[in-house]
């Protein structure tokens, strides 16, 4: 293969070389024609004569002036503006010295046959190198007008949009054509790009969509701030198009505009979530060359905090984890990242397993844990108590003696805002997982925890769900309309967990600002839109009522919890009474005698609700929900729906989201 790249290459010089020798030679018989009225008869024996030698110099020149110029080194196929300008001043060059040279060696020729043929081989020399770049625009332009060809919408008429729509009229990839544009500047209405009408503006979207019949809108201003994205991308659901993104500036960055770059709009594009601005130097400091070792790191949030933990050069980084793919499937993606500058190691093993536990961290002596293994799901650890007892409070239970043990500095548990007030048995272990890293106040390793909402996207989350179910055509399902949830994306939860990592003190939990919430049924709505399809025709969402331990509206600290701010907006420290070791080994004791008698799920859950005064019933929290909004002075239901749709206009309210009540 390599032979044959080398033949194609030293053919294609001479084969170029002969188009522009023949060029030159047809553009010196035209201009004689022209000047000559078109009979050569007329044409003067000796201009022939003499042209004929300033022809072969002229080649000659040209030649070397190409080869000096690397003229024979463009990709015909691609060429932009910038490639023909310089094509433009190679020519004039070849042909001034062509002239200089005949004029020196006594060639004369009539001026005006210079000229004519100054303008021929511009036309002719630039234009051979145009050609495959004109037939591809053309063979994309026909292309485009089959019936079966998208139509596209490009919004942003931009560096970007200028690059994608220029990409989109000339790819032989693409199946669509580019109708029309969008841009906020009114100076650009009306006028043109790349045979695109600029129709106006975001307010005319909708219009436009109907105008052109446009199944297809790609948004390519990845220099736009995150709450104006998601403004035009909501206009843009509700046109039931496919709806595609360029994803963010880096791609103006490093040179990646293209429509390879472009994905499809996913749900966390229409949050209009401001971005995580982290501190990097404290991160840096708090992971810096430090062994670092996190459970359930083959998990969603767990394999996240790999992949940032490795941009600060720890010195050592141990995945620990259960299920072996997952691990797996990181330790893969890291190695080819980062090769042998990562010194990567991968344990599976059950954080139930006390001994197992003791002996890695025996062996790597870590730095710095974050404990991300867990039972999460709900429904599941309802009918599961005992299986979430060993995993969720024994297995923590575990890792936190392995830590001290082991002399970790600094030990930060994963945790959750079903932690607070629970109503579920998940929430309840979580819970009593933070009272033991309360508990550890006089110990040599900080501890502390992390609570944050659903994440969009995890793994056992409600986004795949309903992704599932929009693909095999229905219906949606979800627990209860007026259900509300907090959201955060993966990569958002990991990073606020490494910064609050770094600025934790002994025994402190965090609380991170999780934005506006929102309405899982708009949620639903939203996700079925950006399939291309319309809620209640083509898709059906079907109530089918809570599931056991489930809130209609989530907390995210308990009402007597104080809040301290931080150095980040979006992070919070709340402070609790003090709770003694004794305390939690005489809970420990009961929990584990309860486990090995086999107790009955009923008294499981009681025996938790006495060790977790804030654990209560499901239904009378609920009911006390219902109550408490419909007494309000304002229809709740129809502010979150203002909220759902306008919340990426206002700043995050982090005051009513953190005393939000039920």
């Amino acid at each position: 293969m390599h032979m044959n790249k080398n033949m194609s290459r030293w053919w294609r010089f001479p084969m170029i070389f002969l188009a522009d020798s023949l060029v030159i030679a047809a553009t010196g018989i035209l201009a004689f024609l022209v000047r000559f009225d078109f009979s050569f008869s007329a044409v003067p024996r000796h201009y022939l004569d003499t042209w004929l030698v300033c022809c072969l110099i002229q080649i000659a020149v040209t030649c070397g002036v190409f080869l000096i110029r690397r003229m024979y080194h463009y990709i015909w196929r691609s060429v932009n503006v910038w490639d023909v300008l310089s094509m433009v001043f190679s020519v004039l060059a070849a042909f001034a010295l062509t002239v200089l040279l005949c004029s020196f060696l006594g060639l004369r020729l009539p001026k005006s046959v210079w000229f004519i043929m100054l303008i021929l081989q511009l036309f002719g020399l630039v234009g051979e190198r145009c050609s495959l770049r004109f037939l591809t625009a053309l063979r994309a332009y026909l292309r485009s007008l089959r019936p079966s060809s998208d139509r596209i919408m490009l919004i942003g008429a931009g560096s970007a949009g200028r690059v994608l729509s220029r990409e989109i009229v000339s790819s032989q990839q693409i199946e669509g054509r580019l109708c029309c544009v969008i841009d906020d500047d009114p100076q650009k209405a009306g006028k043109h790009m790349d045979g695109a009408r600029i129709v106006g503006g975001r307010d005319c979207i909708q219009k436009a969509v109907k105008q052109y019949g446009i199944t297809q809108i790609i948004f390519a201003i990845p220099t736009i701030a995150q709450e104006e994205k998601a403004e035009i991308l909501n206009i843009c659901k509700m046109t039931g198009c496919r709806l595609r993104v360029l994803p963010g500036i880096y791609q103006l960055v490093n040179g990646e505009v293209s429509l390879a770059a472009v994905k499809d709009v996913q749900i966390e594009d229409l949050l209009g979530r401001k971005p995580v601005q982290l501190d990097p130097q404290s991160v840096s400091q708090f992971l810096a060359n430090k062994v670092v070792l996190v459970t359930g790191g083959g998990g969603s949030i767990g394999s996240e905090l790999c992949r940032q933990i490795a941009k600060y050069a720890p010195k050592a980084l141990i995945i620990l984890d259960i299920y072996e793919n997952n691990a797996y499937d990181i330790q893969q993606e890291l190695k080819q990242i980062y090769g042998q500058n990562l010194d990567l190691r991968v344990e599976i093993a059950s954080i139930r397993d006390k001994t197992r536990i003791y002996q890695i961290f025996d062996e790597y002596r870590p730095d710095v844990v974050f404990h991300a293994a867990a039972h999460k799901h709900v429904p599941l650890m309802e009918n599961c108590p005992a299986e979430a007892i060993k995993n969720n409070v024994f297995g923590t239970y575990h890792v936190v003696r392995a830590a001290e043990r082991s002399g970790v500095k600094k030990f930060v548990m994963i945790s959750t805002d079903k932690a607070v007030n629970p109503t579920n048995f998940m929430g309840a272990t979580k819970r009593f997982c933070e009272m033991i890293l309360q508990s550890r106040r006089e110990s040599a390793t900080e501890f502390c925890a992390v609570r944050f909402g659903n994440v969009l996207g995890s793994n056992g989350s409600v986004v795949p769900l309903f992704k599932k179910q929009i693909q095999a055509g229905g219906p949606v399902t979800i627990t209860d309309k007026r259900i509300i949830r907090y959201f955060m994306t993966i990569p958002e939860a990991a990073m606020l967990v490494l910064e609050a990592g770094a600025m934790a003190r002994q025994s402190q939990i965090f609380v991170l600002d999780m934005g506006e919430p929102v309405k899982i049924l708009t949620l639903a709505e939203n996700l079925i839109r950006l399939s291309g399809l319309v809620p209640y025709k083509d898709i059906e969402i079907k109530e089918i009522g809570l599931r056991p331990g489930e809130k209609l509206y989530e907390e995210l600290l308990m009402k007597s919890e104080h809040l301290t701010k931080t150095s980040n907006e979006k992070i919070f420290v709340e402070e609790q009474r003090p709770i003694t070791p004794d305390e939690i080994m005489d809970a420990l004791v009961s929990l584990d005698q309860a486990i090995t008698s086999d107790s009955p799920k009923d008294q499981l859950i009681a025996l938790m609700k006495r060790l977790v005064p804030t654990y209560r019933d499901p239904e009378a929290v609920n009911s006390e929900a219902i109550l408490s909004h419909s007494a309000k002075e304002y229809d709740f239901d129809d502010d979150l729906e203002t909220a759902d749709s306008d919340f990426d206009k206002s700043e995050n309210s982090t005051s009513n989201q953190i005393y939000a009540r039920v």
